[in-house]
């Protein structure tokens, strides 16, 4: 909250002899609320801002997602020039713009995105669309993009001139917070929380989240298994009587941790599926034997 603020202020005050810069890159592991939590401090600073998502920024048409970018940018300006503090919200750039391993194509419009959003920086109060070359100032609209990983961008775009960037990796009491807010309606007392965030220390924010909505899964079975399953879309879509009302479930450590076990046993399986494939493709006997085929002593 204290990086986005500040980056939002700066970028609307005069400061003298200061190159203040337009673009700001909140960056970090998977699942850790980065969006989520630039959407809250928006919210609290009363701003609407104007959102891109990383599916823009490529198209069937060469040029396209720059100009986008530009338009949405003076539609933004515009928001500021009646009088209401506004910004362009860009998720997942690095997925969009970034070169992630040999296999993702470069393409001219992942050339053009770095490029626009360079001279965009350089020159946030003379942003033009083709076709409209009117030489009168808009107002700065400051950028704030968020990311897994920045390397993956074009190194000249996020120099430190033109992005300022923000490296979030939530402490133990940052989780902690976190999860507090997530079961908050709960009623989940602090220990249980404290417990819970300790078990799974290495899972990002939005694991605890998915616990929580497993919380409901015993509730929705039971309804569903009193409606009948062949009724289920007349009672949801359409109906009078509108969707079901469900009371809270009781929130105890023992579920908690039982329905996050669950969830790790999940992104287990996904990697065993992996090792699997690997063992399959590289070697019929595996690794373990690779020894004695280099020196000639077959396992029978």
């Amino acid at each position: 909250m204290d990086k986005v603020v500040i980056h939002m202020t700066k970028n609307f005050l005069n400061l003298p002899n200061i190159k203040v810069p337009l673009i700001l890159g909140v960056w970090g592991g998977k699942g850790q609320g980065k969006s989520f939590q630039c959407e809250l401090v928006f919210a609290k600073m009363g701003i609407s801002p104007i959102t891109m998502s990383a599916g823009e920024l490529e198209s069937g048409n060469a040029g396209e997602p720059a100009k986008l970018i530009r338009q949405r940018y003076r539609e933004a300006a515009d928001i500021i020039r009646k009088g209401k503090m506004c910004c362009l919200f860009i998720n997942d750039l690095d997925a969009g713009a970034g070169r992630l391993g040999g296999t993702t194509q470069y393409t001219v419009n992942n050339q053009m995105v770095n490029a626009t959003l360079m001279n965009i920086a350089d020159n946030p109060t003379d942003v033009q669309l083709p076709g409209m070359y009117n030489k009168q100032e808009n107002p700065r609209v400051p950028i704030i993009v968020t990311g897994n990983d920045f390397s993956t961008l074009y190194a000249p775009l996020i120099r430190d001139g033109r992005m300022e960037k923000f490296y979030w990796a939530p402490t133990r009491e940052d989780r902690i917070g976190v999860c507090m807010g997530i079961f908050r309606t709960d009623g989940a007392p602090r220990e249980d929380i404290v417990k819970l965030v300790d078990t799974f220390y290495g899972q990002s924010i939005d694991f605890f989240g998915a616990i929580r909505a497993r919380l409901y899964d015993e509730e929705v079975r039971k309804w569903v298994s009193e409606i009948g399953v062949e009724n289920v879309g007349k009672r949801l879509v359409n109906s009078k009587e509108g969707p079901p009302t469900f009371k809270q479930p009781g929130v105890t450590i023992k579920r908690l941790l039982e329905y996050g076990y669950m969830l790790v046993q999940e992104q287990e399986n996904v990697k065993r599926v992996q090792l699997a494939e690997k063992y399959l493709k590289e070697a019929a006997l595996g690794d373990a034997n690779e020894d004695d085929i280099r020196h000639g002593n077959f396992l029978s």
